[in-house]
């Protein structure tokens, strides 16, 4: 499924609004109420299998999966304040999930490397923490200590970081530097 446009736009989360700017990947997704920390912001419900693309969301070692919501207006961030949690092997289980307390009209995002482990598009980070990464890729790309410092990370991606870490002495030490 596309990614909507402004034109196109059908709310699909009565808590949340797409807040569409100029350009490119410059929209984002607002919040319209307040959450606590390990509060389900919403369900992750109408997924769709897909291939890997910048719209979708990694939930396994192969699988990616179509938002099809204003959840795909989530962009990312290297503090981020919200988590996919797709480790459930439930899917009716799989949520959004605030990882620090989220004001109304605070932008939703999620740091993509907790769920992508070698990015469809690669891109150069403009969040502007003081944590930020730079080139985010996927978490192929960064160490686990790296990863584990975001708040969240999906169990294949933790699973698949220490099998690349097992088979390559050269990404240990890359990891023992960090």
């Amino acid at each position: 499924m596309p990614k909507p446009t402004q034109k196109s736009y059908v709310p699909t989360h009565r808590d949340f609004l797409v807040e569409f700017a100029p350009g490119e990947y410059r929209s984002s997704l607002r919040t319209l109420k307040a959450f606590n920390a390990g509060d389900v912001l919403t369900p992750l419900s109408g997924l769709t299998s897909g291939k890997k693309a910048y719209t979708s969301v990694q939930c396994g070692r192969d699988q990616h999966y179509e938002l099809n919501s204003d959840l795909v207006y989530i962009n990312h961030s290297c503090e981020p304040n919200v988590a996919f949690d797709m480790s459930s092997p439930d899917p009716k289980k799989w949520h959004l999930r605030a990882l620090k307390r989220i004001e109304a009209g605070d932008t939703l995002e999620f740091f993509y490397p907790s769920t992508e482990w070698d990015m469809d598009q690669p891109f150069n980070c403009e969040c502007g923490t003081p944590s930020c990464i730079g080139t985010i890729q996927g978490a192929k790309y960064l160490s686990k200590k790296e990863l584990l410092a975001r708040g969240y990370v999906s169990p294949w991606i933790i699973e698949l970081t220490e099998e690349r870490d097992r088979r390559s002495p050269r990404s240990q030490k890359v990891a023992s530097r960090l």
